[in-house]
């Protein structure tokens, strides 16, 4: 480029190419500190040169696409379809860019293999690697294999990777390389942060209904504590939008009104057309003129009704009364 940018003044320029409906999508992905950086630098851009807005835009593209067929096929397979776009010396600065910047997550090389092939790959490892490569798959495809596991062994596993925080990358190195792995993707990072409760939260939420019972009373027993985080992670009452008009209407009859406003308080236009649109007429009036006189309200308050009605729509799914819908479990017959 004519001038040098870092990559902060790169995403702005990229932002500022990609115009108001698009970006703000894009910059919601980073976190507090990154997008402060990125707004003072695009509120410190009045003019974006065309030939550098194509060059950050190229590189953008060329990155994205070299991402894509890392997880299509690896490190490998990138390199040389890139070689074939941008030569073999420019793939190779991108390859160890993408390394260096822990973009390529370890175990790549399992994302496209069958769910069933990965449970003999590694029903015979210890529960805590297990945990650690489910950790780094798509939740879909983990959450497949945590329920072909033995039923012994998949509360262990789930409550490993619940409170699993960093591993070191020569560990990570040590189970690829016991994987016949074909990429070594941590060599410049000095620790990198995997698993966890949302982590666990995200399986859960795709495995079948027996399976995620099971895995809950297990760790009911074994941490009460760690298994009430992670039902009350599970369903949100943001949630109550992909519930049916009769489960909703079902939720309704069981909740206090005060309770159902002061949920509704915090919550989105969304969910709240969803509700009104469950009530009566003259109900939804009266929840209306509750919201409109209740005023200003602390977010503990609010957090504490949506909680309420959360513990509501649980119980009523535990004994059937409503569905949730959970993974493989979408098809419902009348």
């Amino acid at each position: 480029m004519r001038k040098k940018l870092n990559g902060v003044q790169k995403v702005a320029v990229l932002l500022l190419s990609l115009g108001p409906t698009l970006s703000p999508k894009i910059l919601k992905q980073f976190n507090e500190a990154e997008i402060e950086r990125i707004s003072m630098e695009i509120a410190n851009t009045t003019k974006v040169d065309k030939a550098m807005a194509d060059e950050v835009m190229e590189e953008f593209m060329v990155l994205t696409e070299a991402q894509r067929y890392i997880l299509e096929g690896g490190i490998e397979f990138a390199k040389e379809l890139l070689e074939h776009t941008v030569g073999n010396q420019k793939a190779n600065d991108i390859i160890k860019r993408l390394k260096e910047t822990s973009q390529i997550r370890p175990f790549t090389f399992m994302r496209q293999s069958d769910p069933k092939q990965l449970v003999n790959l590694i029903s015979q490892e210890h529960p805590q690697t297990i945990a650690l490569i489910l950790s780094y798959l798509n939740s879909e495809q983990a959450s497949l294999v945590l329920s072909s596991l033995p039923e012994a062994m998949q509360a262990n596993i789930a409550k490993r990777i619940a409170i699993m925080e960093r591993t070191s990358p020569d560990i990570l190195k040590e189970i690829e390389g016991v994987l016949r792995e074909k990429l070594s993707s941590v060599a410049h990072q000095d620790f990198t942060s995997a698993g966890g409760i949302p982590c666990v939260v995200e399986i859960l939420n795709k495995v079948d209904r027996g399976t995620e019972k099971l895995i809950l009373e297990q760790l009911e027993v074994d941490d009460p504590n760690l298994a009430e985080e992670i039902r009350k992670r599970m369903f949100i009452f943001e949630d109550v939008i992909n519930l049916d008009d009769p489960s909703i209407q079902r939720i309704i009859r069981e909740v206090e009104t005060r309770d159902l406003a002061m949920a509704m308080k915090g919550s989105s236009e969304e969910v709240k057309e969803r509700i009104l649109k469950n009530l009566s007429k003259r109900a939804g009036e009266m929840l209306k003129e509750d919201l409109e006189f209740m005023g200003p309200l602390r977010l503990r308050e609010v957090e504490e009704a949506q909680q309420k009605i959360v513990a509501v729509i649980r119980k009523l799914d535990e004994v059937g009364e409503i569905i949730i819908s959970r993974g493989g479990e979408d098809a419902i017959v009348f």
